[in-house]
């Protein structure tokens, strides 16, 4: 009784403190938002949506730098036993509770060459991680605790890629700052959609007359993400194509004209002196179209982009224009590509049949070992979900047919895997995270301070995985 009264007791200081509003449990959470409706059989309409308010960082959802986790013995339980609880939530981020399985027994080597350059500090060796998720990688939970953990590790090679503006309400990145007028026109990989397939980077296409901007900078607070050499600004060249303006520390820098005979992906580069800067965009002329930013340093050390696209199954990859898509990922040469999806595809249950899930997930995979042959490919499972019969909770029995088939479908195509859903417990730990502060009130997501369990664990099993790879390099 006095751990549920003292649970409750932090619940209700998280909403009435607004700085802990990202680690609140009941309520209206905030990102990662509830996962999207079911769209197994839908057809996405296409054409554009208008965002119509401004993206602007909001530092009070910004995951702590130095989170309190809950505190536990080296395998016990969180919260001492429970007879309600079933689940063993291991804590030890030393050894996590599970390592990563890689049939291939080569599927990370390229990361780890990357990596070890890195550790060597070699000039300019720079190790780049592009992590592909859903809504928890669209608000940075997870991929924001393993930004930080391997730039501390490694060294500091900047925030990487971020979208022109905030393409859904839960769109949110650690350590950057950001902000972006109303009046951008969206087209998504999840709706709707643009008509050629030429998404960008991140899975989004912007368009915007003239006065529109997005400015891009370093983090106005904390220790990281206090830097930037460079930033790139990724947009489209087409007939007819508008113009932008680039200004640096509020100084005009350059104009860019997107206007050419021939419909490519082109790239601007704004070199600065290595520190704290800002960018800014502004449309001119015309429509112009455009993707993102990427922000980076000369290194050596990591830089990880957060592709997170909300309501997105893995499937949705796929959306974008096959050759399209390659260019993209072989021009940001990543070291390590991180896929982890399963909340949506759990949403649309067995009405989108296993079979066609694993066969489309297959092709997503092998789009990008064929782009990016000599690049590390880990598989996140999904983390388990429950869902409220009557007055008890309990798991969603699609879940381990979907960690099934995500297993095989990476290691056919030659993907290491981290089975979260196996470090969480299994079947019947979502119940459990949620009782234990770990899981949001959606029964879907983490909460705050369970992303940064799962970010550790990842975290070390590469690491751990890592070592390995070296000693066998002597």
């Amino acid at each position: 009784m006095l751990a549920v009264l003292t649970m409750l007791g932090l619940a209700a200081l998280t909403q009435l403190v607004p700085a802990l509003e990202r680690l609140r449990l009941f309520g209206d959470p905030p990102p990662p938002a509830a996962t999207a409706p079911a769209q197994a059989s839908a057809t996405l309409a296409v054409g554009e949506a208008m965002i119509e308010t401004e993206t602007r960082t909001r530092p009070e959802l910004a995951q702590p730098e130095h989170a309190v986790l809950p505190v536990a013995g080296r395998r016990g339980p969180i919260a001492g036993s429970d007879s309600n609880d079933g689940v063993e939530i291991d804590l030890d981020f030393t050894h996590p509770p599970v390592a990563i399985t890689d049939p291939s027994g080569k599927a990370l080597d390229g990361f780890y060459t990357a990596l070890e350059r890195t550790r060597q500090k070699r000039p300019g060796a720079v190790t780049r991680v592009l992590h592909f998720g859903d809504s928890i990688v669209t608000s940075d939970y997870v991929s924001g605790t393993l930004r930080r953990k391997f730039q501390d590790q490694f060294g500091d090679a900047g925030h990487g890629f971020s979208l022109i503006a905030n393409a859904w309400p839960a769109y949110f990145h650690n350590d950057v700052y950001r902000f972006a007028s109303s009046g951008w026109l969206v087209s998504r990989v999840v709706g709707p959609l643009t008509p050629d397939g030429l998404y960008g980077l991140g899975g989004v296409s912007f368009r915007a007359p003239p006065g529109a901007r997005a400015r891009f900078g370093t983090a106005k607070s904390g220790r990281h993400g206090r830097a930037v050499s460079r930033f790139t600004v990724l947009y489209l060249e087409q007939p007819g194509g508008g113009q932008m303006a680039l200004n640096v520390d509020g100084q005009p820098n350059s104009t860019i004209a997107t206007d050419a005979p021939v419909v490519r992906v082109a790239r601007r580069q704004v070199d600065v002196p290595d520190g704290e800067h800002e960018l800014e965009i502004v449309t001119q002329k015309g429509m112009t179209r455009a993707f993102g930013v990427i922000m980076e340093r000369s290194g050596p050390g990591v830089v990880l982009d957060a592709i997170g696209i909300q309501g997105a199954r893995i499937r949705f990859l796929d959306k974008q224009d096959d050759r399209h898509f390659a260019e993209e990922l072989a021009a940001r040469k990543p070291d390590l590509v991180i896929y982890q999806f399963g909340a949506n595809e759990s949403g649309d249950n067995f009405a989108y049949p296993m079979a066609e899930y694993r066969r489309t997930m297959i092709d997503v995979l092998r789009q990008g070992r064929n782009a990016l042959p000599d690049a590390g490919c880990l598989v996140l499972t999904a983390m388990d979900r429950a869902e409220k019969r009557g007055t008890s909770l309990t798991s969603m029995s699609v879940i381990p047919a979907l960690v099934k088939e995500q297993k095989v479908a990476a290691a056919e195509v030659g993907c290491a895997l981290f089975d979260i859903y196996g470090a969480m417990g299994g079947a019947g730990s979502m119940p459990t995270w949620v009782r234990r502060g770990l899981g949001q009130a959606d029964l879907t997501h983490p909460s705050g301070v369970g992303s940064e369990v799962l970010a550790n664990w990842i975290y070390r099993a590469l690491i751990l995985g890592y070592d390995d790879y070296r000693k066998k390099q002597r």
